[in-house]
């Protein structure tokens, strides 16, 4: 399976990368963002791009992959509706319609939250936006498309959150984690990584998954 995956840098985004690598059944990842990880690995290419909303540069290098985890996005906190909706909705339209004109049989995976809400008429901003997006890239020409909501992550393995003051969290927290685990809302950055890669490579019944589900696709 060759996979693409954007936002790699981040909490999330490292998850994936994570596991790709060490999944032997994936022979090909090329991770796209701003910054590189920083990583080096023999099955791993990475493209810098400053605009990811305009993907013309590259597009003879994202042809022929099997799968992208899309784990770009920021905390809505603090921004008006207008700056996020560009940042959450335009840029992930942006690279999915480019993706799905491109690869007539990639999987897509959006990494949106719990509470996204998907009738778009909510009071809370950030889940219209981000129900708005999941819609649409339900509605793109690929071969499958699949919205992960995960709630509370816990990242292991050394995978960290961007965010300080979320990182300065999860220290204080990590000695309860084994009882945190035991709630359905709660799932490790490990556990996501591993849930991207079934899904995309065995599909799922369901085109949206909360945490309780993502866990038990991840065993």
């Amino acid at each position: 399976m060759k996979v693409i995956i954007f936002g790699a840098t981040g909490m999330v985004g490292q998850s994936a990368l994570r596991e790709c690598l060490l999944d032997e059944k994936v022979q090909e990842i090329l991770t796209i963002g701003r910054n590189r990880t920083g990583q080096q690995h023999k099955k791993l290419n990475e493209i810098e791009l400053n605009n990811l909303t305009d993907l013309s540069s590259i597009e003879n290098k994202i042809t022929g992959f099997d799968a992208c985890f899309f784990c770009l996005g920021v905390s809505s906190t603090g921004m008006k509706e207008e700056e996020y909706t560009r940042i959450t909705y335009d840029t992930t339209l942006s690279v999915a319609q480019t993706l799905a004109r491109l690869n007539s049989q990639i999987t897509f995976i959006y990494v949106s939250g719990s509470g996204t809400d998907s009738s778009e008429k909510g009071r809370s901003m950030w889940a219209r936006v981000k129900g708005k997006t999941e819609n649409a890239l339900l509605h793109l020409p690929f071969k499958a498309a699949y919205m992960f909501r995960p709630s509370v992550i816990i990242p292991l393995h050394g995978v960290k959150s961007k965010t300080k003051l979320y990182q300065f969290f999860y220290d204080v927290m990590k000695p309860l984690n084994p009882l945190l685990l035991k709630l359905n809302s709660v799932i490790t950055s490990e556990q996501l990584g591993k849930a991207m890669i079934e899904v995309a490579r065995n599909g799922y019944s369901n085109p949206i998954m909360e945490s309780n589900q993502l866990k038990k696709i991840s065993m």
